[in-house]
C-alpha cells in the first residue's frame, strides 16, 4: 500500500476526493470524514462531474450568465436528489446561484463547480469541500486536470466481500455471479491503482477498509496526516437518528465483523470462481486466498458473461416497464 507523503497541498485549494470500487465502503469513511471540523462532504455521490467534463465545449464562453446557467441545469437534470437533498449548506437556485458565480468570476466548468462546492462549504461552517463518487477513481487524471491540488483516497476493500455486498443490490449494479463481480471489482482496483501511479507525490493514497475497521485510529490518523488536518477522535462519532443522512451507517459505529463476511456467506463454487479470476489482484493487496483456482477456460467465462448479460437485460426491460 503506499506510503503516507510527508507534504501534503494546501488545503485551501485542495478538495477531497473518496473514491474505489462501489460497495467498499466509501459512505462509511465519507461520514467520518464529515466530523472533521473544516472538510465539507455532501452526503450523496455528485455524478456531474464526468458528464461535465465530456460535454465541456457544449457550453459554449462560460463569462455569459445564460452559459453559467445552462451548467447548472445540466447538474441538476444528472443529480436533482443530490442537489436538493445532499447539500446541507445552501438550497441550490439555479438562477440565483447562476449569477452569484458570473458577478464572482467563476467563468469556466471547474471554477463553477469548486463555487457550488465552496457555497456549500461556507453555509456548513467549513474550510475545505470534498466529494464521496466511488466511480471517479477511474477518471482521478482527469478530474487533477480541473482540480490541480486535489487529494484522493482510494478506499480499497476486498473484492470477495464487494461482491457479497453487490448481490445484494443486484438490481442496481447488475452483477449477478461471482465470475463477473470479480471482473468488475478488478476493474476498478487495476484502474484506481494506475491512475494513482500517475498522480504527483502528496495528492493519491490507498486505504484498506479492513485495516480501517481493525485499527481505526492508526489508519485515521494516517489519513489525516495524508490530508494536512489534524486528527480527531470525534472522526468517529456517530450521528442522531435525525442526521439529514441517509445510511443507517451514520447511526453506527465502525463494526470489525463487517469484514470477512465471504467465508461464511459465499458458496466455494462462488469463492472458486472470483479467485479464478481477481486471485492475482487480491494477493497483491494482501488478502489471503483460500483456493488454487485457475483462470477460467474461454467457455466458462463466455458462459459467466451470457449468464449476467441476460439477468441484466431482463430487469433493465422490467424497470422500463415499470416506469
Amino acid at each position: 500500500m503506499n506510503t503516507v507523503p510527508m507534504t501534503p497541498p494546501p488545503r485551501s485549494d485542495s478538495p477531497v476526493f473518496i473514491v474505489g470500487a462501489p460497495r467498499s465502503g466509501t459512505t462509511m469513511l465519507q461520514y467520518r470524514l464529515r466530523n472533521l471540523p473544516s472538510i465539507s462532504l455532501p452526503t450523496g455521490e455528485s455524478h456531474f462531474f464526468m458528464p461535465l467534463y465530456r460535454n465541456r465545449e457544449v457550453f459554449g464562453d462560460l463569462s455569459q450568465l445564460e452559459n453559467i446557467r445552462a451548467v447548472l441545469q445540466a447538474m441538476y437534470d444528472q443529480s436533482r436528489e443530490f442537489l436538493e437533498t445532499d447539500l446541507h449548506g445552501m438550497r441550490f437556485d439555479r438562477d440565483a446561484l447562476a449569477a452569484e458565480l458570473h458577478v464572482t468570476g467563476r467563468h469556466t466548468l471547474p471554477a463553477i463547480i469548486s463555487g457550488l462546492f465552496e457555497k456549500n462549504a461556507q453555509g456548513e461552517g467549513k474550510a475545505r469541500w470534498g466529494d464521496k463518487t466511488p466511480y471517479y477513481v477511474m477518471h482521478m487524471t482527469r478530474l487533477l486536470e480541473w482540480f490541480p491540488k486535489a487529494q484522493f483516497v482510494h478506499l480499497i476493500r476486498d473484492g470477495r466481500d464487494v461482491a457479497l455486498s453487490l448481490f445484494g443490490r443486484r438490481n442496481d449494479f447488475y452483477v449477478y455471479n461471482a465470475y463477473f463481480a470479480a471482473e468488475y471489482w478488478e476493474s476498478y482496483i487495476e484502474k484506481g491503482r494506475e491512475q494513482g501511479r500517475q498522480l504527483p507525490p502528496g495528492q493519491y493514497l490507498e486505504l484498506r477498509y479492513e485495516d480501517l475497521l481493525a485499527q481505526p485510529e492508526d489508519t485515521m490518523q494516517a489519513l489525516c496526516e495524508f490530508l494536512g488536518e489534524p486528527y480527531s477522535a470525534g472522526m468517529f462519532a456517530v450521528s442522531p437518528v435525525d442526521d439529514p443522512g441517509k445510511t443507517p451507517l451514520v447511526h453506527e459505529p465502525l463494526k470489525v465483523d463487517n469484514a470477512g463476511k465471504w467465508r461464511t456467506r459465499m458458496s466455494a463454487a462462488q469463492i472458486r470462481a472470483f479467485e479464478s479470476v481477481a486471485g492475482n489482484t487480491l494477493r497483491e493487496l494482501g488478502y489471503e486466498l483460500t483456493t488454487s483456482a485457475q483462470p477460467p477456460r474461454l467457455a466458462v467465462k463466455a458462459a459467466y458473461r451470457l449468464h449476467n448479460n441476460l439477468l441484466t437485460a431482463y430487469w433493465q426491460r422490467s424497470k422500463a416497464k415499470s416506469v
